[in-house]
């Protein structure tokens, strides 16, 4: 399903391609065509990029569930969606200035994104008392930066100027506008990093029996703890570090990988990395088709998708807690 999702959404957009010439012109490609052209300069490292994201934020919110045993965590729990979004946030409106003279304009908004996810992580780890730290301490710790974090953006929006609020606009509410093959490298590359957490799957299963149990199976529970957030915040802080904040994508995609093949990580995990990739390039086709010319934020999309589905595991979760009860 995700080769035909991939293949459809290469062929769609202001001129329309079909299949059959999709496939030629990726696997035959004429260099001097309309039709190559187009694919290979925007729409292929666009549809890669979606794909690569898409799995990189499904992935990690495995990981997350795992690691605080609750299925309503994501990577942005620890800090890290609204890390990025405040590292590029602030050298956008900050280096303003040197932005416009720098050869180097291109990449120091990522950079600035990763930098900042990376570092929320730490900080959210530092404050929570370091790997050995309770998952409960993780979590206030996570949501006490995420409130912080809001806050500092909502004061350099305060100070931005009309242009470069139309920039944040891209990073609070995310999109793949952007995206060309150096994105597309960056997204592949975290997406490698995620791939890193199938070899930690048995362990992972482990810590879903309680972090006591996990130990009696010989896990050391503290090095999988920093493992999991380091890895998490590395491969979703690349994600993000190029499309901006993508929400809900962590949330619904683990979930419903877990209804097609149960709990084990070892078939839930690699899953819900392909229905996560499935579900945001469906979504960013939809982005730059439904509004054409203009574009709708990717965010906004995955949102009116993703909430509900959140408040229907809500409401699910509290049903099942009455009936345990």
């Amino acid at each position: 399903m995700l080769v035909v999702v991939v293949l459809a959404a290469m062929g769609v957009g202001a001129v329309s391609i079909g299949m059959a010439d999709v496939v030629h012109a990726l696997f035959a490609p004429v260099a001097s065509t309309l039709h190559a052209t187009i694919l290979w300069e925007v729409r292929v490292p666009r549809v890669l990029l979606a794909a690569a994201v898409g799995a990189v934020l499904a992935g990690c919110g495995v990981l997350m569930q795992a690691l605080f045993r609750n299925p309503l965590a994501d990577p942005g729990l620890i800090g890290v969606s609204s890390g990025a979004a405040l590292g590029a946030v602030t050298v956008i409106v900050l280096g303003a200035g040197w932005l416009s003279h720098s050869p180097w304009q291109p990449v120091l908004v990522p950079v600035g994104a990763f930098a900042g996810a990376v570092a929320a992580t730490l900080l959210v780890l530092r404050l929570a008392g370091g790997s050995s730290a309770d998952v409960t301490q993780l979590l206030l710790c996570g949501l006490a930066l995420n409130a912080l974090v809001g806050a500092c953006i909502g004061l350099l929006i305060f100070l931005a100027t009309d242009e470069q609020l139309r920039a944040l606009t891209f990073w609070t509410l995310g999109s793949l506008a952007a995206a060309t093959w150096q994105a597309a490298a960056v997204g592949v590359t975290g997406l490698l990093l995620a791939l890193l957490g199938l070899l930690m799957t048995r362990s992972l299963d482990a810590l879903l029996l309680g972090e006591a149990e996990a130990r009696h199976l010989g896990v050391s529970v503290a090095s999988l703890k920093r493992r999991l957030l380091w890895l998490t915040a590395a491969a979703a802080g690349a994600a993000v570090s190029v499309t901006g904040i993508i929400g809900f994508v962590g949330l619904v995609a683990p979930h419903m990988a877990r209804l097609l093949v149960g709990p084990s990580h070892r078939h839930a995990l690699p899953l819900s990395m392909v229905l996560g990739a499935l579900l945001v390039v469906i979504a960013d086709t939809a982005a730059r088709t439904l509004a054409r010319p203009a574009e709708i934020p990717l965010g906004v999309l995955t949102a009116l998708v993703g909430v509900p589905f959140f408040f229907a595991l809500l409401q699910r979760r509290r049903k099942h807690l009455e009936h345990a009860g």
